[in-house]
């Protein structure tokens, strides 16, 4: 796969940042072979619109406290039933529980390789096509 290390490296600051505010299933799908606009996606969710708004706030609080960069765009802060949070590269995507199962981002990108997203900070990752 095509992800570059740079784009893994956000991504794992997000995906830490994330899981520090509790948020469920996050995983890493790579759609570098499929999208040309990006190579990966992070996607989490949480319960309630005020808990995916908190992560959001933490990946963005974290992301440019580790790395000094901030989302290039901003999707869904007021709302946060869905928040879009675009790197360039990657792209995080927080998502309450039901809009997640609504919009079903991993199957609609079911055939692009997936890795849970606790995974990134190994040294030798391997993109797998197997269930997270």
């Amino acid at each position: 796969m095509t992800v570059g290390r740079d784009t893994l490296d956000i991504l794992s600051i997000a995906a830490e940042a994330a899981a520090d505010k509790l948020a469920t299933k996050p995983v890493v799908v790579d759609v570098s072979g499929r999208l040309g606009i990006s190579d990966a996606f992070l996607i989490a969710s949480a319960p309630t619109d005020r808990q995916v708004r908190a992560i959001a706030e933490e990946v963005m609080d974290r992301v440019s406290r580790d790395r000094g960069v901030l989302p290039l765009r901003i999707e869904g802060r007021v709302d946060a039933r869905w928040v879009l949070l675009d790197y360039g590269m990657g792209v995080v995507h927080v998502l309450t529980e039901e809009d997640r199962e609504y919009y079903a981002l991993e199957k609609l990108w079911g055939d692009c390789p997936q890795v849970a997203a606790e995974e990134l900070a190994s040294a030798d990752l391997a993109w797998s096509r197997a269930a997270v």
